[in-house]
């Protein structure tokens, strides 16, 4: 692709114009590809490794061997630091040079997951609280009523629920299910493990979600309202 793109450019083909100003790079979907190609070059010519498991976590090896933080760990633009030595973070201020990035110091809040620390005791806590409230306030439901379980006996679940009517499917269309089960299922992954089966079943159905279906959803939600489970 970059080849192809030299090409193009050399033979006069296109020119380079600014940005029209109501425009985003992010809706172009070599953008992210380049910026990661770009980011991945740089950490690995200044001796970061790249994670065999997960490509945005990096970490440093140093000469006796031994792999030692600082870690950083890559979110689209957004990145944590983590190490045991101060010192060693502030080395990494060539990424501010090489990327205009700021410091924005401990971390407090990083996509939706809300960050506390006693350095005393040596615990962190993490919360999606807000986040939480977010996704309740999306889909209208902050006044739900609220429940002591992710999923109740009496939502007995099945392929059968489904719309078999073209009318019943349009009724269904209107209803964000999909986008719902993904917010749920973000809050899972993260921090709300107990809504790990009840997520489970509930996304079974995203290709053609019923009424009971979506009912089920939605008492997920009324769970979530129940703030001291958040």
């Amino acid at each position: 692709m970059t080849e192809e793109m030299e090409s193009l450019y050399t033979n006069s083909i296109w020119e380079l114009v600014p940005k029209p100003k109501d425009r985003k790079l992010v809706g172009c979907k070599w953008s992210p590809r380049q910026w990661y190609k770009r980011f991945d070059y740089f950490m690995l010519k200044i001796n970061f490794r790249r994670c065999l498991y997960d490509c945005c976590v990096y970490y440093h090896v140093f000469q006796d061997g031994m792999i030692i933080l600082p870690l950083l760990l890559l979110y689209v633009d957004d990145m944590l630091i983590a190490c045991q030595d101060k010192s060693r973070i502030q080395d990494l201020n060539m990424l501010h040079e090489e990327f205009g990035m700021k410091d924005l110091g401990a971390a407090q809040k990083i996509l939706g997951l809300e960050i506390q620390r006693d350095r005393t005791a040596g615990r962190i806590w993490i919360s999606q609280a807000k986040y939480i409230q977010k996704v309740l306030e999306k889909f209208n439901m902050q006044e739900a009523k609220v429940v002591s379980t992710p999923l109740a006996a009496h939502f007995n679940l099945s392929g059968q629920q489904c719309p078999k009517s073209k009318e019943e499917q349009q009724v269904m269309e209107k209803v964000p299910y999909a986008n719902a089960v993904g917010c749920l299922m973000y809050a899972m992954v993260c921090t709300l493990l107990d809504i790990a089966q009840a997520v489970t079943v509930v996304s079974r159905y995203m290709a053609n979600p019923g009424t009971q279906h979506w009912n089920a959803v939605k008492w997920i939600f009324g769970f979530l309202a129940t703030k001291d489970y958040v």
